[in-house]
């Protein structure tokens, strides 16, 4: 009796273990109103964090097991996560994922004139320049961006320095997680390649899952400019968060 317990379990732990391991799982992406293939999707395996794009026949490969998220997004689309099943990975080239193209409604556009003479070179030095400012500070690898000159950009980042561990710890020790992917998303040079063609920081929210007003409110206590947020693309927005919790974490050393 204890040899065929001993039988079933160990069959258990075998197909568990079998049910568990990665896979490359075949799939397509189409356009749910035409049924055409559409290429370039961003498919990001939020699971492992690894990243592919649709060929020109809408297909992809990505490693996966069951169970695993996959986020799917492209421009002018709504972007939408689906959990891997066996059966996708089992029969290969049998899934079809369909995304819905979103409907914009267009705003008013205020166009501010300049005086342009169609001349390249002229012009481009007429128009205003906004320059950000960037403070390095003595024993930190990386700098504060106090966004355009102002009086209170200085005494900013030196609030920063004299008082950096409270809101630091706030935002990334309720997080320990998330903020360990960073480093898995800064080494990976697919990821950095589809974030770098983003905006919209949807991938980044779901990556690092975390809502986009914690994202902007986490780039402005780390002295972010307004213009830097609103600009900036999603792999400079990982690449910024990245080095304020760097910082943070060297700031901590030193406090202990």
């Amino acid at each position: 009796m204890k040899k065929v317990f001993t039988f079933l379990l160990l069959f258990l732990t075998i197909t568990t273990l079998s049910a568990q391991e990665m896979k490359k799982l075949y799939a397509k992406v189409v356009n749910d109103a035409d049924d055409k293939p559409m290429k370039t999707v961003h498919v990001v395996n939020l699971t492992t964090i690894k990243g592919v794009i649709t060929n020109d026949k809408g297909e992809f490969e990505i490693e996966a097991k069951a169970d695993d998220l996959l986020f799917f997004s492209f421009l002018g689309f709504k972007s939408i996560k689906v959990r891997v099943t066996n059966d996708m990975l089992k029969y290969k080239g049998s899934s079809t994922i369909r995304l819905t193209e979103l409907a914009y409604a267009l705003e008013k556009v205020i166009l501010t004139p300049y005086q342009l003479t169609g001349y390249l070179d002229i012009d481009a030095k007429n128009v205003p320049i906004r320059p950000n400012y960037r403070y390095r500070i003595a024993g930190l690898s990386t700098g504060y961006e106090a966004g355009e000159k102002a009086p209170g950009a200085i005494s900013s980042v030196l609030g920063a320095i004299f008082n950096p561990a409270d809101f630091l710890k706030n935002v990334f020790g309720k997080k320990p997680r998330q903020m360990r992917k960073l480093r898995r998303m800064k080494e990976d040079d697919k990821i950095r390649e589809l974030l770098a063609s983003k905006f919209d920081r949807q991938m980044l929210r779901e990556l690092l899952q975390v809502e986009r007003v914690d994202i902007d409110e986490i780039l402005s206590l780390c002295n972010y400019s307004k213009t830097f947020i609103t600009n900036a693309n999603d792999l400079q927005i990982l690449d910024a968060i990245n080095d304020c919790y760097e910082e943070y974490k060297i700031l901590s050393r030193q406090k202990k």
